[in-house]
């Protein structure tokens, strides 16, 4: 009898979940009301917001809630609470190694600038692996709205601080905004110093700028690229250099890429050769963690459990995790196929 192994006890590796969207819902309310803070009634339901990024309107929308939300984390004890959260939330999905991708940008202003807001959060995440376990790393990412010379900055600061947990460097935002080969520079700094490069393309816009993060920014990891699926000759060059595209099948349908879940082009790329690592992308907004995109693998385009597992693999062969590391996941990966379907 297939599809009774549960995908929480499918070891795997999270690759693309964003900071402040990380945070649990419970915990954004009490932030709120800690700092005294009036929240958009979209972020105090207990529903995920209506969301539809596919036009301007609606990406801006996007954004203004998610800005709201980080808003509410002003202290290093939040930063400590969110990472911890954070790291628990995926144990108890089967996560091995995480991933987590911030900006440190953004919450420099209330965390005593832009180092000391980088080693709060270099700090949280080295206590939370520390106490619970976890594989626990930073991507840094610069915001492609913002002028690429700041991304230059974030890179070396990214770079200086590899030691201390910082393995990659990525460009998130708009993607329809900014050139992708405006920050060719900072990208070059970054693979440098030996981070691995993992910008956002192929969600909002199409295979083009797949295509632009490979040709202009090297890149060994996209986030999303599900729109590479639309062209034939992309997912054979993905396939072909084993470029992992970290898919969040979730966050997909919220923001109106694709209409249903079963629209999400899983089977095309998997089927393509492309190494996939699902991801949840921003949970608080989206109302679905990592678990859940194994889920929709299964549910929507009836992966088997040895897809499900050969999802997970890739996953872990995608991430920055160390040697020791990837091979007791594959190993446990192993073990759960192996494990009799009762």
């Amino acid at each position: 009898m297939e599809h009774v192994r549960k995908v929480s006890e499918l070891p795997k590796a999270h690759l693309h979940l964003h900071f402040t969207g990380s945070m649990r819902h419970t915990t954004l309310l009490e932030l709120a009301d800690k700092h005294g803070i009036h929240l958009p009634d979209a972020l105090t339901s207990v529903e995920p917001p209506s969301l539809r990024a596919t036009d301007e309107r609606g990406w801006f929308r996007f954004q203004r809630l998610y800005d709201a939300a980080r808003s509410c984390l002003r202290d290093p004890e939040d930063i400590q609470r969110l990472v911890r959260e954070a790291a628990e939330e995926d144990i108890r999905d089967g996560s091995g190694w995480l991933e987590i991708q911030v900006d440190p940008t953004s919450y420099a202003p209330r965390l005593g600038g832009l180092i000391p807001a980088l080693e709060i959060i270099l700090d949280a995440v080295d206590t939370a692996a520390r106490e619970t376990g976890l594989g626990m790393r930073v991507l840094v990412a610069a915001n492609r709205m913002k002028h690429p010379l700041d991304a230059r900055t974030l890179a070396r600061l990214a770079v200086r601080y590899a030691d201390r947990g910082i393995v990659g460097f990525g460009l998130s935002n708009d993607e329809r905004r900014g050139m992708a080969r405006d920050f060719d520079r900072a990208f070059a700094i970054a693979r440098e110093g030996g981070l691995l490069a993992a910008p956002h393309g192929g969600e909002l816009t199409g295979p083009a700028s797949v295509r632009d993060c490979l040709d202009d920014l090297h890149a060994s990891r996209i986030g999303h690229g599900v729109r590479a699926a639309e062209d034939p000759r992309l997912l054979k060059r993905l396939a072909d250099r084993g470029i992992t595209c970290e898919v969040c099948p979730a966050s997909n349908v919220a923001l109106g890429v694709y209409e249903k879940p079963e629209d999400v082009p899983l089977r095309t790329l998997f089927e393509a050769g492309v190494p996939l690592a699902l991801g949840a992308d921003d949970p608080l907004l989206f109302g679905s963690r990592l678990a859940a995109q194994y889920d929709i693998a299964r549910r929507y385009h009836d992966f088997t459990d040895a897809e499900l597992a050969e999802l997970a693999r890739q996953s872990v062969r995608g991430s920055a995790a160390p040697q020791d590391v990837r091979e007791k996941l594959l190993s446990g990966i192993d073990d759960w196929l192996a494990a009799p379907a009762a």
